[in-house]
């Protein structure tokens, strides 16, 4: 049995199944690199939607840019965990630029691929941090074993809460874009950095830290007044 074979026993995918097309070289080509076999069997699987009413995966189809793959979070997520890295904040797990965001839950934890070695996408492990916390849980394994393995209760993750799964293991699909093989956002060469949207923050009456993570209602707030 392989990996996505025993997530979708542990989490069946809706039904009827996805039909979202990707092109995955063309994903891959805007990323700037490789992605593992297994993420893009779970997001074609799967579709775009949420394990458990709690993880959201990145998705190329994403129904928001702050849950999209190929949107402006990673590049925003990446930029202040250069800047805490660079504060002499308590270690990473990996260099940040080793470090690729890939998910998120709603208490604001975001999962990350460590992509070591860059060019072995399904060598690839996995690593939680903690919402406005420099807390991490590391996983050996792929983003397929993680999730089934969490899923099914036999990897505690200390920074998800205890209940996640007391209804049971589900996913909700939601609502893909209206045309799926649209082009999707790219992720800006352009995006401000961590200081320039603290100091907008701050500017426009939000309570934002000198340091960590900035909220994601904040990022969101940011995005919708600069998006041009």
């Amino acid at each position: 049995m392989t990996s996505i074979d025993r997530l979708i026993t542990t989490c069946p995918p809706p039904s009827p199944p996805t039909t979202t097309y990707t092109d995955w070289p063309a994903v891959e080509q805007q990323l700037g690199m490789p992605l593992p076999t297994d993420y893009k069997q779970i997001a074609d699987t799967y579709g775009p939607g949420t394990f458990c009413g709690f993880l959201h995966l990145y998705h190329p189809h994403a129904h928001t840019t702050w849950t999209s793959l190929t949107g402006p979070m990673p590049s925003t997520i990446r930029a202040q965990l250069q800047q805490e890295h660079e504060q002499d904040t308590p270690p990473l797990p990996a260099d940040p630029q080793e470090l690729f965001p890939m998910a998120v839950t709603d208490n604001g934890e975001y999962l990350f691929w460590v992509t070591r070695p860059a060019t072995s996408p399904d060598a690839w492990t996995v690593a939680v941090n903690q919402a406005r916390s420099f807390r991490w849980h590391s996983y050996d394994g792929t983003l397929a074993d993680f999730l089934t393995a969490v899923l099914s209760g036999r990897e505690i993750v200390p920074v998800f809460p205890s209940s996640l799964l007391d209804h049971g293991t589900f996913f909700t699909p939601l609502t893909p874009a209206a045309n799926p093989t649209a082009e999707q956002p790219q992720p800006s060469s352009t995006m401000a950095s961590s200081s320039d949207i603290r100091a907008w923050a701050r500017d426009h009456g939000y309570e934002v830290p000198d340091r960590g993570r900035i909220p994601i209602e904040i990022l969101d707030a940011w995005q919708a007044a600069n998006t041009q």
